[in-house]
């Protein structure tokens, strides 16, 4: 063995040396030597730990088929929905009936089949021209004290009823749902012209299969409340139904469909309405400017002067807006006013551009 000694340089490359094997390999650092000394040296700063990657779950029986722009433009469309849907439901059972949109999911059309009450009201819609089928069910809890309240009855929330409906009590809930289906066409009248009607109406929502089982579909929930009572009405959407159309159904796709041209129908069913609408007409004789004063002091005969010629039109507004130029006269014993000119609409002179 030699009888050299080791710097303290020497030691601590070892040192590192032995740290590069046991770990990670170390980044190379320049070489020291012990007759330099730095006036700044101090202890040396630790390197930050780099920041650790991001792992976020994918489930593959559950793919992610719908955008967040689709799933947005279907939560707009469904709830104007639910508010005409409430107020037309409202007008048939003669009561105030309040519908919200709950939520707008997408999950496989097993565990939407497996998360709805048996017996139920499970109607199996037809969307034409769309292939496969819809599916709109109502909770037993609802379709019972809808049914009491149509025939006259005040559902109690407290009274549970498991079995399914009689084809009597069906025909009635019938109404409701042709409510339905027809605000859901207007609802979806500017994506595409649906035709829907019921095909079958079933009790054990287990027993229908429209699509497989891992098929993702779009679930549209809707709460009603009718008095005390609460229950669900829910619209299932299966995708591949509506995949033809994921373009419309984006957020700017939708903005654009949103405004669709006016028809000809449009247009009169407007003109009808507004042909009917009452307006308030008001005839001006003069206008003038007297203090309070002698406001307090007028009594019955008093004369109230105006800068108003005699012989000058007067002022006709429709709606407080000026519209006519008139004449004051009489009609088969009734004062009565005639229309000789449209008034002009006076425009404020444009101001001339400022130089900069």
């Amino acid at each position: 063995m030699s009888d050299e000694s080791l710097s303290q340089n020497q030691v601590e490359s070892l040192l590192k040396a032995m740290e590069t094997v046991e770990g990670a390999p170390a980044k190379p650092q320049p070489p020291k030597f012990s007759d330099e000394k730095s006036p700044t040296a101090g202890p040396r700063a630790a390197a930050p730990a780099s920041a650790a990657p991001r792992v976020t779950a994918y489930d593959f029986k559950r793919p992610e088929r719908v955008g967040k722009d689709q799933m947005r433009a279907m939560h707009s469309l469904h709830e104007s929905l639910a508010r005409n849907f409430g107020a037309s439901v409202s007008g048939m059972l003669r009561t105030m009936i309040e519908v919200k949109l709950l939520s707008v999911d997408q999950l496989t059309y097993s565990e939407f089949v497996f998360s709805l009450d048996n017996p139920s009201c499970f109607n199996v819609l037809k969307p034409e021209p769309l292939n496969g089928n819809w599916i709109l069910d109502i909770a037993p809890t609802l379709s019972y004290a809808i049914i009491d309240r149509m025939l006259g009855g005040d559902p109690d929330p407290n009274e549970a009823v498991r079995r399914p409906l009689t084809e009597i009590e069906n025909r009635l809930i019938g109404r409701v749902v042709d409510l339905f289906l027809k605000r859901l066409t207007e609802a979806w009248e500017n994506i595409v012209e649906l035709d829907l009607e019921v095909e079958k109406v079933e009790s054990n929502p287990q027993l229908v299969q429209i699509v497989p089982p891992n098929e993702v579909v779009i679930l549209v929930g809707f709460e009603i409340l009718l008095g005390k009572n609460r229950g669900m009405m829910n619209l299932c959407i299966p995708f591949n139904t509506i995949e033809n159309f994921n373009s419309r159904l984006s957020r700017n796709g939708w903005v654009g469909y949103g405004k669709a041209l006016p028809t000809n129908e449009s247009r009169g069913r407007i003109s009808t309405s507004m042909n009917d609408a009452p307006v308030d007409i008001v005839v001006t004789l003069a206008r003038s400017k007297i203090r309070t004063a002698d406001l307090l002091e007028l009594a019955v005969g008093d004369v109230i002067t105006t800068e108003k010629e005699v012989n000058s039109p007067l002022e006709l507004a429709v709606q407080d807006v000026p519209k006519f130029n008139a004449r004051v006269g009489a009609f088969k014993g009734k004062k009565a006013v005639r229309i000789e000119s449209v008034m002009e609409i006076k425009r404020l002179p444009e101001e001339p551009p400022t130089e900069p």
